[in-house]
């Protein structure tokens, strides 16, 4: 072992380390966004969950029920409907994860001490109906214009029901295998075409594609089909192996399920060709990969709930595509909703694909440089 060859060897890698930015983004990048993900963006204690109020009595006593169970933090009213049948819409929608409805003899059933309020849960999500369940045990002022009453606060216990709806046994399976859909096609899609370009380069096929006659738009639209087919392919078999092996529901429309499948795929694979554009070897483009996957895989809400996120943090996490895809997927195969009832999570995704798509187009070349 001689020495001197030994730290020549040393010195050379840590100059060719100096000079790949990538590599020396990922040096700090990572333990730094690891670190702000789960010290300050992750967060299992939930919090201003989306909630609509059916309050059909409209009296003193159910506001006051409705204002305490407000002041918990645990929900946040953003809609309010007459009926329950609105709130479940809502739900099935994706506008809301809880609903409180208090029934029109609100007064009476106080009276008779029988049960005052429904809370109804999206069940899809199993973090939330863990959230939910402190909605029951808010306290009630039981003081009633009425002599035989006392005037004392109780805990609610059984006065407040909690009703999830769609995945009552809240089995992790269920919430989990739909989002695997998105986490597969993400780090496979963005993968495949992230290092297209770049092969292309070191295989020294670049110098045939520059002498054809095929457009920056052709080739980028041409380097995206195939691997449509393939995020199919992988979609089938989750599908096929989560009914298979875990009894997952399909509740929707299986066409939709493609069809929000597509849009992710889309997305991702536009993505891909945008970083290959600026890679420089396959390896470089790997490595700008798990820049995009890691944050979508912590943020998107597959593994952590997004409601429990700070705001900012949140609005970073509207900019991915798995966000809205996974929306999409758990509202058409657990909750039956169709996507034209989400299509503001459609309308993201499709955006997202055409912008993605346009910025690689602009940034390739057909040249060697």
């Amino acid at each position: 072992m001689n020495w001197r060859r030994l730290w020549a060897i040393v010195i050379k890698e840590l100059r060719q380390m100096r000079r790949d930015r990538v590599t020396l983004a990922m040096i700090v990048g990572i333990p730094v966004i690891q670190l702000v993900l789960f010290g300050y963006a992750i967060n299992t204690n939930l919090r201003g969950l989306a909630t609509g109020i059916a309050d059909q009595a409209n009296t003193a006593g159910s506001r006051a029920l409705v204002m305490d169970m407000l002041a918990t933090g645990v929900v946040a009213p953003v809609a309010k409907a007459d009926t329950p049948q609105e709130l479940m819409a809502m739900i099935r929608g994706g506008d809301i994860s809880i609903g409180i409805v208090v029934p029109p003899d609100f007064e009476r059933r106080r009276i008779d001490g029988r049960e005052l309020a429904q809370v109804l849960v999206d069940g899809s999500d199993t973090a939330v109906q863990g959230a939910a369940a402190q909605l029951a045990q808010v306290p009630i002022d039981s003081a009633v214009p009425d002599t035989r009453a006392p005037m004392t606060s109780t805990p609610a216990g059984g006065r407040i029901s909690v009703v999830a709806f769609y995945n009552p046994q809240r089995r992790s399976a269920v919430n989990i295998v739909p989002g695997l859909i998105g986490v597969i096609l993400t780090m496979t899609m963005v993968l495949f075409t992230a290092i297209a370009i770049v092969r292309e380069r070191e295989r020294g096929n670049m110098e045939l594609l520059i002498a054809t006659p095929l457009t920056r738009s052709e080739l980028m639209v041409g380097k995206v089909l195939p691997y449509v087919a393939i995020g199919l392919v992988q979609t089938s078999v989750v599908l096929a192996l989560g009914m298979w092996l875990f009894d997952v529901p399909i509740r929707g429309s299986l066409l939709d399920v493609y069809l929000a499948s597509s849009l992710l795929i889309l997305a991702n694979l536009t993505l891909g060709l945008l970083i290959s554009t600026r890679a420089q070897s396959q390896f470089q483009a790997m490595q700008m990969m798990i820049f995009v996957f890691l944050p979508s895989i912590l943020l998107s809400g597959f593994m952590f709930p997004f409601a429990g996120m700070p705001k900012l943090v949140q609005w970073i996490a509207e900019l991915l595509p798995l966000t809205h895809f996974l929306r999409l997927i758990r509202g058409v195969m657990l909750r039956g909703a169709g996507l034209w009832e989400m299509w503001g999570d459609v309308l993201a995704l499709a955006t997202f694909t055409l912008v993605m798509m346009a910025l690689a187009i602009l940034r390739f070349r057909k040249r060697l440089d």
